[in-house]
């Protein structure tokens, strides 16, 4: 018996043109469950489709977990055929995204149905919210979940530029957006990205002025600097890269493998810890990834300021599979192919390895649980080269080209603050002086 219903669509205006994806979540007996949607850019119907779908599994997973029965419906007969291995994946281009929803469909039992364009009208609204919001540089909001499923007729006709997605369920939202870094976690700087920004443009330079503590009074000192003030204090995100590693100084990809921080590492992380110990820093809390170069410059951190670590496993970095520990001209001579598509595609991921989607999907997850667990707070987040730069770029709104002019040196500090009415505003970037 199915236990959940997938319905999932999207759509190009122009094909390729500005793009975006819906899915909904139902129960067996129709009631919404949850809704995600997002502008994911310039991309074409399929693409966009294939966006949609992988939404709608993801969604299912956070609901149920893996096992669960699924129906996945859609109107894109490809897509279906394609899932349902009775079609040929042609287009290189769809097969990592084809590859990323066949391992989604993989932890699931899923029913490939395809349906008519007519009885999809609730992924096709979902779809068209999302571009329409983006046309107006604003994310597309999930209205509230009705008890009942109530297919509305379709927006009007596509149009649109890049957006956001929030995905609800009954107890919680999160913003999704796709992401990609070029470059290992060795420093390299180029980092490529396909999707939608992940919060509402800030016209805006706000800055709190000296620190305060949550629950404190915001004073004279701590009105915004730019057009108009903060609504509200805000929470403050330090993102500290950690150390230098032994594959840092050999600008290798360094992903899920545990290297040590050297010597210069460890000398690094306690400039950083002297620093963040004076004012106006003094993080209320320090949050990790749990690889060992970022603990070990978190407990360096924390033993100076007397801040309580926290581990959040969203905050590691890429999964570099079998490119772990090899340099760029390595993995371009071992393995051309699977670099071209990698280089090309943020669905694509290394041989074993993860794809950079995936890694801003759960980079974005940490943050939203960050930013609910620690309102008001000024929290040190210990992270890596790829989640740290994929924040800025959610951050700044900034095109996903962006990400190839940044550049985070070993044990830099770049900061970011969060309004509660959606701004975030970059207040620095790759700040070194207390390694100087």
């Amino acid at each position: 018996m199915t236990s959940y219903v997938i319905e999932a669509d999207g759509g190009s205006r122009g094909n390729p043109g500005p793009a975006g994806y819906g899915a909904v979540v139902k129960d067996a007996a129709g009631r919404v469950l949850a809704e995600t949607a997002e502008a994911i850019g310039t991309a074409t119907n399929n693409v966009a489709e294939y966006r949609g779908l992988i939404a709608g599994l993801t969604a299912v997973l956070d609901l149920a977990g893996d096992g669960a029965a699924v129906e996945a419906r859609m109107d894109s007969k490809l897509v279906i055929e394609q899932m349902a291995g009775r079609w040929k994946i042609k287009n290189e281009g769809l097969r990592p995204l084809a590859t990323e929803a066949a391992s989604l469909a993989r932890r699931l039992r899923v029913t490939w149905t395809w349906i008519p364009r007519a009885r999809n009208s609730h992924a096709d609204r979902l779809a068209n919210e999302a571009m329409d919001a983006a046309a107006k540089g604003l994310p597309w909001q999930a209205k509230g979940l009705p008890d009942a499923d109530e297919d509305r007729p379709a927006a009007g006709p596509r149009q649109a530029d890049t957006g956001t997605s929030r995905h609800r369920d009954a107890a919680a939202s999160q913003q999704r957006d796709a992401g990609a870094s070029r470059h290992p976690d060795a420093g390299a700087s180029g980092q490529r990205d396909a999707g939608a920004s992940g919060q509402r443009d800030a016209s805006w330079n706000g800055d709190r002025g000296p620190k305060a503590r949550p629950g404190e009074q915001r004073g004279e000192h701590d009105r915004g600097t730019g057009w108009m003030p903060p609504t509200q204090h805000a929470t403050t995100l330090l993102l500290l890269r950690h150390g230098q590693t032994p594959l840092s100084v050999e600008r290798r990809f360094s992903g899920l493998g545990d290297a040590e921080l050297t010597a210069d590492g460890v000398a690094q992380a306690e400039a950083a810890a002297e620093r963040l110990s004076r004012e106006p820093y003094q993080p209320h809390v320090i949050i990790s990834s749990p690889l060992k170069r970022a603990r070990a410059t978190a407990e360096i951190v924390a033993a100076r300021c007397g801040a309580p670590v926290e581990i959040d496993e969203g905050l590691r970095e890429t999964d570099f599979g079998a490119w772990e520990g090899h340099t760029f001209a390595e993995v371009q001579q071992r393995w051309p192919a699977e670099l071209a598509t990698w280089l090309a595609d943020p669905a694509a991921a290394p041989p074993g390895g993860e794809s950079f989607a995936v890694t801003s999907r759960r980079v974005q997850s940490a943050r939203d649980r960050i930013l609910l667990a620690h309102p008001g707070a000024t929290v040190l987040v210990v992270s890596h080269v790829t989640p740290i730069k994929l924040l800025v770029r959610l951050a700044l709104l900034a095109p996903p080209a962006a990400l190839y002019r940044m550049h985070l040196d070993v044990a830099c500090l770049s900061r970011i603050d969060y309004y509660a009415d959606g701004p975030a505003v970059v207040k620095y970037l790759n700040d070194t002086s207390h390694l100087a």
